[in-house]
């Protein structure tokens, strides 16, 4: 290509940033107080919440995802040992816990098909009404009848009776 014989009207596009002329020959107070801000003041603070992070990262704990041990059932405790009835019990009220609380999430799911379906609910959520009937008639058979005073030992006291109770059943329905 031949060369542009008229420059001056592609004039070179100026810089950005323009350099600054300096007129003093004193220091940038503003550059001054920004370093000193950074040298006293930011860099200790970083370098302790970067190792207070570290520290942190070292040892994860998640309070919401609190792991117990399998403790023996109460059954299995010996005469006497009531540190074992102790935690025997604290096993069973966990357990309570978390059945009370697989209740409620199946009665939940059922509540939110019912809304979903609408006038189709009966037909479209008998799963989940056939669901939360199962867990709710394990959940009474387990723990109904025990009361808010309930403990380990009513329960399981419960459950001996319920399963003398079947036994006798079957033998007069053998007879």
């Amino acid at each position: 290509m031949a060369e542009d014989s008229n420059r001056d009207a592609y004039k070179v596009p100026p810089t950005r940033t323009p350099v600054s002329e300096r007129t003093s020959s004193l220091p940038d107070p503003a550059a001054f107080f920004q370093t000193a801000f950074s040298y006293v003041i930011d860099a200790p603070v970083t370098f302790v919440r970067e190792w207070i992070e570290r520290q942190q990262a070292k040892n994860k704990h998640y309070y919401y995802h609190q792991k117990f041990r399998r403790v023996p059932d109460l059954s299995e405790c010996l005469e006497g040992d009531y540190l074992c009835f102790y935690e025997a019990e604290a096993q069973w009220r966990r357990d309570r816990m978390v059945d009370q609380e697989i209740v409620e999430i199946v009665r939940e799911r059922l509540s939110a098909c019912k809304q979903r379906e609408g006038p189709n609910q009966f037909q479209n959520c008998a799963k989940e009404a056939e669901l939360l009937a199962q867990v709710t008639k394990a959940y009474q058979d387990k723990y109904g009848d025990l009361g808010v005073h309930g403990n380990a030992r009513t329960c399981l006291m419960k459950q001996k009776h319920r399963m003398m109770e079947e036994r006798k059943a079957q033998a007069s329905a053998s007879e």
